[in-house]
């Protein structure tokens, strides 16, 4: 066995609230450049659009580790982590909430029982729940995230912004404090979509595992659903994560709403937009799921078995 065993008393929602935020932390520093690329290649079409307009050169990406490398060498690595520290304290408000609470809100639902023959509908609620609470919590240091993410550090592209402070004042300023949560309807569609993909899989192969296999409740059970959650949770949310990246990432008045953003890919880019950047979202969450989960689960009870919290 490898890592820290079972505990023989559950971890307190203290101990998974601090832990999720933790592990999600040390995911998104190990992952955040496939994140980047994701965001980039996802904005792309919309950046081609304007460059035929005449309004600025488009820089063309071609596939995850082209767009890496693309990126390194137009505007250096540390374009790579653009957005870094908005996503890390997106990742501690945000999954601390949606991950950490989740298996509370379950309990909660299920009257403070804490079996693992919880039933399938019982999971998808509280993932929901979770997923809705935290994006109305958090959702400023996403947009902040995906703006940062977006934006050229090279000398042909004008910057947007100078620092994650900058930001937060200048989308304020400009857009209104609504600004901050714009994007929010798409970004609670893809959280519930998320969320529940995410973390309902996850809980699914776990109990799976467990009852079917001779595996324990360790690193290669939680490697296994951790892997699985995070290549259905990409099939399932890739088409809203495209729409929330374009509608957070655009311009005050480019579209209407979030269905105006929606049509306008399928018309100028055909349905296949809704997938692009697939891959690097495949790598990126698939990754981000196995870092996350491994560490969360062996956080829990490293915190547990120090009574610290």
């Amino acid at each position: 066995m490898v890592g820290f065993g079972p505990a023989d008393v559950p971890p307190s929602a203290a101990v998974r609230f601090v832990g999720a935020g933790s592990a999600a932390c040390i995911a998104d520093l190990l992952t955040f450049p496939l994140d980047t690329a994701k965001v980039r290649l996802q904005i792309q079409g919309e950046a081609r659009a304007s460059a035929a307009a005449g309004k600025e050169s488009a820089v063309r990406y071609r596939g995850v580790f082209g767009t890496i490398t693309t990126m390194v060498r137009t505007e250096g690595p540390r374009s790579l982590y653009s957005g870094l520290v908005a996503g890390l304290q997106r990742q501690m408000s945000f999954a601390s909430v949606r991950i950490g609470l989740y298996d509370s809100v379950k309990q909660f639902y299920t009257k403070g029982s804490d079996r693992s023959d919880v039933g399938f509908g019982t999971r998808l609620l509280a993932g929901c729940t979770t997923g809705a609470m935290a994006v109305a919590f958090a959702q400023p240091t996403d947009v902040v995230k995906v703006r940062f993410q977006a934006q050229a550090r090279s000398s042909a592209h004008a910057r947007r912004y100078s620092s994650t402070i900058d930001a937060y004042k200048t989308i304020a300023k400009e857009e209104g404090i609504r600004g901050l949560w714009k994007g929010t309807a798409p970004n609670i569609a893809r959280n519930a979509i998320v969320n529940c993909t995410e973390l309902v899989t996850y809980d699914f192969i776990k109990d799976t595992l467990l009852k079917s296999t001779p595996l324990t409740d360790n690193l290669p059970c939680h490697f296994l659903s951790a892997f699985g959650a995070g290549l259905c949770t990409t099939v399932i949310a890739s088409p809203v994560d495209v729409v929330k990246t374009r509608y957070m990432n655009s311009a005050l008045g480019h579209y209407s709403s979030v269905l105006n953003c929606a049509a306008a890919m399928v018309t100028k880019e055909g349905p296949l937009a809704f997938y692009k950047g697939f891959m690097p979202s495949f790598l990126r969450l698939g990754s981000w799921n196995v870092v996350m989960f491994v560490t969360y689960e062996q956080l829990k009870r490293a915190l547990n078995s120090t009574n610290i919290l």
